[in-house]
């Protein structure tokens, strides 16, 4: 399960967590002294970014719940809800709140900039602190191509980010992409007020990283949805299995294969075959047993328990 106390998901989330609580810190004091609307827009971002590490930290730890009468299949999904949460709450709010402060100081209230150096180095500090969360999280997702075999080389990243079933590492990975790239807008937008004397390119970047918040939301909420609805093994996993179960001579045809992720490692095979006609009943428990166990060989954390097989009759 993902949610052990050493997973990778784990350390990638302290990782950002402990980043991000000193940069929003660092954040709110800048934008204090400086007066910067694209600052305040970093600080709701990093302090949002900050509770989203809590979030997902909590759904780690449920999600490693035992089994119970009521939910018999575990609690794998919390991962997926804590998740979605972190995407349509947390980064929905700071969006908002990064709007709000650019349409306040473009139609409402004006505002100016002091002590831009103060912001600039903020930046910098925080764009090194996300550099290195990302690196992090990086090397960890780079690591479930590898232990598969595989190259790493760009479509292979691109269609792991797309497949992936892990949200925790997903959502870490999307936030600190966001936290550079809102970075990147901040220092631009504060330079350009710098240089020029208008305080509306601040107010403008203000906007551009509340749009970019909720880009990244409406993504990040895509993809947990799916996974809270019910996701199946990737294309490649399921035509492996296919596979190697026909090469198993006594089975005749495979009827449907059913799988559902409940969580990262947590998956249920329901499978119905057809066999070939003739066998006694010791011999269908043999050919049902070498089905499981091919099923194990592709995917080798999948639990005996919640693989299903039914015989057509």
């Amino acid at each position: 399960m993902v949610g052990g106390s050493g997973s990778p998901s784990k350390k990638a989330v302290y990782a950002a967590l402990f980043g991000n609580l000193g940069i929003a810190i660092a954040k709110l004091a800048a934008a204090t002294i400086t007066g910067s609307i694209a600052m305040w827009a970093e600080t709701y971002h990093s302090f949002s970014d900050t509770f989203n590490q809590v979030l997902l930290l909590i759904g780690i730890r449920t999600s490693a719940k035992a089994a119970s009468e009521r939910h018999p299949f575990g609690y794998g999904k919390e991962q997926f809800f804590w998740s979605f949460i972190v995407a349509t709450m947390l980064f929905g709010i700071s969006g908002v709140l990064s709007f709000e402060q650019g349409f306040t100081s473009l139609f409402g209230q004006a505002h100016h900039i002091e002590n831009v150096i103060i912001s600039y180095m903020i930046l910098v500090i925080s764009a090194a602190f996300e550099a290195n969360a990302l690196r992090v999280a990086f090397r960890l997702f780079r690591k479930k191509i590898e232990s598969r075999g595989e190259r790493v080389g760009f479509k292979t990243l691109i269609r792991e980010f797309q497949e992936s079933k892990d949200p925790t590492i997903l959502t870490v990975m999307v936030e600190d992409s966001a936290a550079l790239l809102g970075i990147g807008i901040a220092a631009i937008g504060v330079s350009l007020s710098h240089i020029t004397g208008n305080t509306a390119y601040d107010a403008y970047s203000s906007l551009a990283i509340g749009g970019v918040l909720m880009a990244f939301a409406f993504f990040l909420a895509k993809e947990n949805r799916g996974l809270l609805i019910g996701e199946a093994i990737t294309k490649k996993e399921y035509n492996r299995i296919v596979q190697s179960i026909q090469k198993i001579p006594e089975v005749n045809k495979i009827i449907s294969i059913k799988t559902m992720h409940f969580a990262p490692e947590d998956i249920l095979v329901a499978m119905e075959v057809n066999l070939v006609d003739g066998m006694d009943t010791d011999r269908i428990e043999s050919v049902i047993d070498s089905i499981e166990h091919r099923v194990k060989e592709v995917i080798p954390y999948v639990n005996p328990s919640k693989i299903y097989i039914e015989v057509e009759e």
